[in-house]
C-alpha cells in the first residue's frame, strides 16, 4: 500500500511502514511542508496514497468534499511513540486493506477504529 504521511506524524514511522512492505512517504520530504490540506490531499490522491495524519481536518475535507480518494487514517492515540503507532498500523492496514482502496476515513483510537466509507 501507498502511504503519504502528514507534517505532524514523524518521518521516522515511514522507515518502520517500509520494512512493512508499504511505499511510504513524507509530506515534507515532497514539499509540502507548509501546504494546505487541500494540496496534500491532490497530491496523495495523484499518488494513490493513503494519509495517515493526526489532523481532524482531513476527513471533513474529505467527507464534505464528496471526494471518493484518497483515504486517510485519523491518529487520536495518546501514546504517539513511533513503535506504537507502528505496531497499531500494521495491523489497522492489514485488516482494512479492502475498505482503505475503496475509500475510507479511518479513526483509530486506544481499542477502537472506526471505518467510514467515501462511496
Amino acid at each position: 500500500m501507498t502511504l503519504l504521511l502528514n507534517v505532524n506524524v514523524p518521518r521516522s514511522l515511514c522507515h518502520l511502514l517500509s520494512i512493512q512492505g508499504h511505499e511510504c512517504s513524507h509530506a515534507a520530504d515532497l514539499g509540502l511542508r507548509s501546504a494546505t490540506d487541500e494540496t496534500v490531499v491532490d497530491t496523495a490522491r495523484r499518488m494513490g496514497a493513503t494519509i495517515i495524519t493526526h489532523d481532524l481536518d482531513y476527513g471533513k475535507i474529505l467527507y464534505f468534499s464528496g471526494l471518493t480518494s484518497p483515504s486517510v487514517i485519523i491518529l487520536r492515540l495518546r501514546d504517539v511513540s513511533v513503535e506504537h503507532v507502528g505496531t497499531i498500523l500494521r495491523r489497522v492496514l492489514s485488516r482494512l486493506q479492502k475498505e482503505l482502496r475503496a475509500g475510507a476515513i479511518v479513526t483509530v483510537e486506544e481499542g477502537t477504529v472506526r471505518v467510514r466509507s467515501l462511496k
